[in-house]
């Protein structure tokens, strides 16, 4: 592959060292707090618990929809809540935010210009996300990304939640490259773990849902205002903008 260099100051180019490019979804791709934060007051208000402030739930969010309701019912009880209940209180979120995927969710700024962009450039994209695929599918479709990726890879099995490398490990499979050849693309520290574990470069949001950490003191390889931003990326990591 050539190397790409801005004309200017001869800078090589993040994406003439990758191959392929992942996102992860809630807070990186899409703005997906407030439909969440919906079901999951629904969700609180038909077991009689409190609501919660919208941005209490967005900080919550990261660990699939398993943890986030886990999360909600002791940020709204004061308590753990017990395996049984918790299941069925699972079960009754998954029902009130199915069909309200994208009411108010929103895909940030930026989002499909770049992705727009590294189509023409011929760099492969995918999303990889903690979300079911049940939801996943739809809430794309919804959000007219689709048509810019192509693939997705969503955690229907507890062993596949990033942390964990599992799925960034089948993307890199899947398109035949190996990890270094995949930049990943998140919002949270889970993210920047998982990369790390599949030994692929990470870049991350200054957006998103942090869930209250410092990105900077995770070390991510680069931190970015708006995915348009990645083909104008240098290949080297940059971190003068990281602040802990």
């Amino acid at each position: 592959m050539r190397r790409q260099a801005d004309a200017r100051s001869g800078v090589p180019k993040l994406l003439a060292r990758v191959r392929a490019v992942a996102f992860d979804l809630d807070g990186t791709l899409v703005d997906s707090a407030p439909d969440l934060a919906a079901a999951a007051n629904a969700m609180l208000e038909v077991l009689g618990h409190a609501r919660l402030p919208e941005p209490r739930i967005a900080a919550l969010i990261g660990n699939g929809i398993d943890g986030l309701v886990e999360a909600a019912l002791a940020a709204s009880t004061g308590r753990a809540a017990e395996p049984g209940p918790l299941a069925a209180a699972a079960a009754l979120f998954r029902r009130c935010y199915a069909g309200r995927l994208f009411e108010r969710s929103r895909v940030y700024p930026g989002v499909v210009e770049g992705l727009a962009a590294l189509e023409a450039m011929g760099v492969a994209r995918c999303c990889i996300t903690n979300k079911a695929s049940v939801f996943t599918l739809p809430l794309l479709d919804a959000a007219g990304l689709s048509g810019h990726l192509e693939f997705a890879l969503c955690a229907d099995r507890p062993e596949e939640r990033k942390p964990a490398p599992t799925l960034l490990l089948a993307a890199c499979r899947r398109l035949g490259i190996a990890p270094g050849d995949l930049l990943y693309v998140g919002d949270s520290r889970i993210d920047i773990a998982a990369a790390r574990a599949a030994g692929c470069p990470v870049a991350v949001v200054d957006y998103g849902y942090h869930q209250g950490c410092s990105l900077a003191a995770e070390r991510p390889d680069w931190i970015i205002a708006s995915v348009a931003e990645l083909p104008a990326l240098p290949a080297s990591p940059h971190v003068a903008n990281l602040q802990a």
